[in-house]
């Protein structure tokens, strides 16, 4: 790998690693509470997953770990049966994942439009921002200061040097000022309990039976489908971001792959993680797989080896560093006056019901799957409004030509049968279709509607022009249909 010939390439690499462990620490322990589970049961996940998915996944540099997205989907298997089935329900999404990327769910990325992606992302960032205000909630009056200082340094040392990461040397700074002054402030240490020992092989104590599938299946095919919509969206993000290209198909299958590892060890789960992604790529400026790797690593030493240390972090500090995050992932572009002018209405509307349905629900795959759907409703409204009847000649006294254009779906198609003059027209009526598509069997009902309203006036209505592929459709389904307009 170039980045290990590359001195400058392999500092950032580490420096970008050790970053992101510390900004992981106080994530996975706050994701394990909100799972129900010991924070070690987070801790471990994360580093595992990360560890894997360096070598397995299909996006260099994305970091996977312990999300909130999946400790809110698998909180009920460990409230109501425990942790053996919570891990077993970790298995067997791992599974459902490496079995969607063989069988291609990824190429599906390419249905989201742009519009989904910038609410998606607009939406990260709000609740990337709306996750620090508990540690801003109820706390001294010194972690306003401190968290100003933070963001300070974060805001004008790049500006300076960017020898060492920002979000580095703010941690240290903070942490530093802590001990010094002896300051009684919420720490990392405030979060839960450190792990003392290396993960080991966990095998779920559940019976295989039918019955347990039954239990599990649900929750691991909703982790499944939730950890994949947020990891391929970030690989995406990520794709933007450096200008390159990633192998989502890799990416959803090493997902699975990096959760059944996971889940042998004991860990809650997870996927991509956007916020500390973006400390990665965008922040640190980090481009390959080694820091995914010493992101994990490092945090496993951290919080084995230097557990006390660790603990003393001010969380003041890594507040300041995720605030920057947010801010810094919003694309503050598309809410600019003179873009939202510029926008269509529709796209707009879709980027804010992607924003609202994710803030509303804390669920990013919600969000995202609202987003598409609105887009779609928007677009096949649109199409619905492009298409027209245009009475275009008069050969002769008993002959009239009807164009029909625009494109003919269901939406578009409904209203064609009323756009024609039954008992005026002559007996002969020729519909041209040279200029529209038959795109389903709901145009060809209607097309059906129209001949044989005109055949139950004794006239006869002729339809021609129709390309290779709306000919194949009409020819395959006219007259099979039944029913009527």
């Amino acid at each position: 790998m170039g980045a290990l010939r590359d001195p400058r390439r392999l500092r950032t690499e580490v420096l970008a690693g050790l970053v992101v462990a510390l900004a992981l620490i106080p994530e996975a322990i706050s994701f394990s509470i909100i799972a129900g589970v010991d924070p070690r049961v987070g801790l471990f996940a994360s580093f595992t997953m990360a560890v894997s998915i360096a070598f397995l996944g299909g996006r260099p540099a994305m970091i996977s770990a312990a999300t909130g997205a999946v400790a809110l989907v698998i909180a009920p298997v460990v409230r109501e049966h425990g942790m053996d089935y919570l891990i077993a329900t970790v298995i067997l999404a791992g599974v459902i994942q490496v079995l969607f990327g063989v069988l291609g769910v990824a190429k599906l990325m390419r249905f989201i439009p742009r519009s989904v992606m910038v609410g998606f992302v607009n939406a990260l960032a709000i609740l990337i921002f709306l996750a620090q205000l508990p540690y801003l909630t109820d706390v001294p009056g010194i972690v306003y200061p401190m968290v100003a200082v933070g963001i300070a340094i974060l805001v004008f040392l790049p500006k300076i040097t960017k020898a060492v990461p920002a979000p580095l040397i703010a941690i240290v700074v903070l942490t530093t000022i802590t001990v010094a002054f002896t300051l009684n402030v919420p720490d990392v240490a405030d979060q839960g309990d450190l792990p003392e020992s290396l993960p080991a092989l966990f095998i779920p104590n559940v019976p295989p039976s039918l019955e347990t599938l039954q239990i599990i299946a649900p929750y691991a095919v909703a982790m499944a489908l939730v950890g994949l919509m947020e990891s391929l969206m970030t690989a995406k993000l990520v794709d933007d971001v450096t200008d390159t290209h990633s192998n989502k198909t890799r990416e959803a299958w090493g997902q699975g792959a990096a959760n059944v590892i996971t889940g042998f060890f004991g860990g809650m789960g997870g996927c991509a993680m956007i916020g500390q992604t973006m400390i990665n790529v965008k922040v640190s400026g980090a481009r390959t797989r080694i820091s995914t790797f010493l992101a994990g690593l490092f945090l496993l030493v951290l919080v084995v080896g230097l557990g006390e240390v660790v603990g003393t972090i001010p969380m003041a500090a890594l507040v300041a560093v995720m605030i920057m995050v947010s801010v810094g992932t919003f694309d503050w572009h598309s809410v600019k006056p003179a873009t939202l002018r510029r926008m269509p209405k529709s796209e707009t509307l879709v980027m804010l019901a992607t924003v609202a349905v994710t803030v509303a629900t804390h669920n990013l795959a919600y969000g995202v799957v609202s987003g598409v759907i609105v887009a779609a409703l928007m677009f096949v409204r649109r199409v619905a409004h492009l298409t027209e009847v245009v009475d275009v000649a008069h050969p002769d006294d008993d002959t009239r030509v009807y164009a029909v254009r625009g494109e003919l779906l269901w939406a578009s198609s409904n209203d064609l049968v009323y756009q024609f003059d039954y008992a005026g027209d002559p007996d002969n009526v020729v519909i041209d279709m040279s200029d529209s598509h038959v795109w389903d069997a709901s145009t060809v009902a209607a097309l059906d509607a129209i001949t044989t309203k005109y055949a139950a006036k004794g006239k006869t209505a002729t339809i021609m022009g129709l390309n290779d592929a709306s000919a194949e459709r009409h020819g395959r389904l006219a007259g099979h249909l039944g029913g009527s307009h």
